[in-house]
């Protein structure tokens, strides 16, 4: 693939507003409507939030690190921008979708490329019914929360959570317990990626709970229906050698 018009996206930190500049200057720089590819410079925040932007609009999406961590971002660099580009790796991932019904039967939707999580408002536990493809499969989860991850996001707060690194393109979803109470040796599930999980607050108006879909949190909620996005996905370059799934792969032998 050869791309021609960058259009790039930078976050508020200093790093990265440098970086715009100097990019800017040395390669043009397309409107993100007319543009072939995005360049995000910044941290894995920063590159969320791109991903939202673009989801389903074809543009695929280039990431470098000013940020921290950049799990999602290639390395930085002013020079060869265009050869990285047209040599970099196409990794195509899909979201999750979340439906979350509120107390008072409002209900709020929203994607997420890493996790839904579900988090306890209150000093109380939450006690959560869980079910896969319409049937319970555990009755009452006593615990600080629950969270169901993508592939992509299986290596951020749900390997942090102790769940299990997925491989990027299997067909899986990690399903995480966060501090489970009871039952104590409860460690989680790993569920196929076309499985539908609904998630029941027990007890919600003594015990609230709070829903988060990547950057949308709903608060006081009482059901949540998570479920593979199958009309939106989004494309991510990597360089060459360091592929998402490469990456993924490496975290399972880091100690």
């Amino acid at each position: 693939m050869k791309y021609s018009r960058i259009a790039f996206l930078a976050s508020e930190s200093p790093d990265a507003r440098k970086a715009l500049a100097r990019l800017s200057k040395r390669y043009g720089k397309a409107d993100a409507d007319n543009a072939d590819v995005v360049v995000a410079l910044g941290g894995d925040g920063h590159m969320l939030q791109i991903l939202h932007r673009f989801v389903s609009t074809g543009i695929p999406i280039y990431g470098m690190n000013r940020g921290t961590v950049g799990f999602l971002m290639n390395d930085f660099s002013e020079t060869s921008l265009m050869e990285r580009l047209n040599a970099a790796e196409l990794t195509t991932i899909r979201p999750l979708r979340m439906i979350a019904t509120d107390e008072n039967g409002k209900s709020h939707k929203g994607i997420a490329f890493n996790e839904v999580s579900l988090l306890r408002q209150r000093s109380q536990a939450a006690k959560l019914q869980i079910s896969i493809d319409s049937k319970v499969r555990l009755e009452e989860l006593i615990c600080d929360g629950l969270l169901l991850s993508t592939p992509a996001g299986s290596t951020a707060y749900n390997l942090s959570a102790h769940g299990p690194i997925l491989p990027v393109n299997s067909p899986l979803l990690a399903l995480t317990p966060i501090s489970a109470f009871r039952p104590r040796r409860w460690r989680g599930a790993v569920l196929p990626h076309n499985a539908k999980v609904t998630i029941d607050v027990l007890e919600c108006e003594k015990r609230p709970v709070a829903a988060v879909a990547d950057h949308v949190e709903v608060r006081h909620v009482k059901t949540v229906e998570i479920a593979e996005d199958k009309k939106r996905s989004v494309k991510i370059l990597f360089d060459p050698g360091h592929s998402l799934a490469e990456r993924v792969l490496n975290e399972q032998f880091k100690f």
